[in-house]
């Protein structure tokens, strides 16, 4: 009897409420003892199941590899010492995998003459400038890890790095403005690039005044061009037409 309730029992519920308390103890400790016998066994064979393990990811990452030059058709990439990049039909291998159906990717060139290691690409919003330098990147990437590429021939020359500038962004908790990110990261890529790096540069200067951003990006191009140790391979997409005028 409580303050307010009876409660009412018998001695074969007494019994069986016991039983079922000893089983609940009984089940955590064999629960317990089993999962402590796995882990000393995980333990004990722990370097062959790590080395089964790094076999399998790695067969798992290069048939998905495998899998998908034969599904989309890539070919094999031929690396070479040199500085060359030629890409002949390039495609982009996110975009062309999340094409609705019926549906196909242009394909482009890319060919740096032995006299060139820059371009500057221009052209109206959505023509595919961002896309085009983002697919001369990641056909450099795969050819450097040992996969096939997106295109119908490609001869690559390795590269010790590979440098982007793409996008607008602040990071206001680092009181840093647009215009004071892409410098930053522009800064970084002048000082580290080497003429075996690939740079690709989207934009730079639309963080700012359109004066100031035109003549920040002709100054970065003809520093990248004239320097003796920084004439590194170059894809430099711009709204700024006047930059057209380089060429000259």
């Amino acid at each position: 009897t409580l303050a307010n309730t009876e409660r009412y029992t018998t001695r074969d519920l007494e019994h069986y409420a016991a039983l079922v308390l000893d089983a609940e103890t009984q089940i955590a400790a064999a629960e317990q003892s089993i999962f402590t016998e796995l882990c000393e066994r995980v333990r004990a064979a722990s370097v062959a199941l790590f080395n089964t393990a790094q076999a399998i990811a790695r067969l798992d990452a290069l048939l998905a590899l495998a899998e998908t030059a034969v599904r989309q058709n890539y070919v094999c990439p031929e690396v070479c010492d040199t500085a060359e990049l030629t890409l002949h039909g390039v495609r982009h291998p996110v975009v062309e995998e999340l094409l609705p159906a019926g549906q196909r990717f242009v394909p482009n060139d890319c060919q740096f003459l032995p006299t060139e290691h820059i371009w500057v690409i221009t052209g109206p919003n959505m023509s595919g400038k961002s896309t085009f330098l983002r697919q001369v990147a990641i056909c450099v990437l795969m050819a450097q890890i040992g996969s096939f590429v997106p295109a119908n021939s490609a001869k690559i020359g390795i590269v010790d790095r590979i440098f982007t500038r793409i996008g607008a962004q602040d990071e206001i908790q680092a009181g840093q403005s647009t215009f004071m990110v892409e410098m930053v990261e522009t800064a970084n890529i002048l000082n580290q690039a080497t003429p075996r790096s690939l740079l690709v540069l989207d934009e730079i200067g639309r963080g700012t005044s359109t004066y100031d951003g035109v003549s920040l990006a002709w100054a970065l191009l003809e520093y990248l061009h004239n320097h003796p140790q920084k004439r590194a391979k170059t894809l430099f997409a711009t709204h700024y037409h006047e930059l057209v005028a380089l060429a000259d």
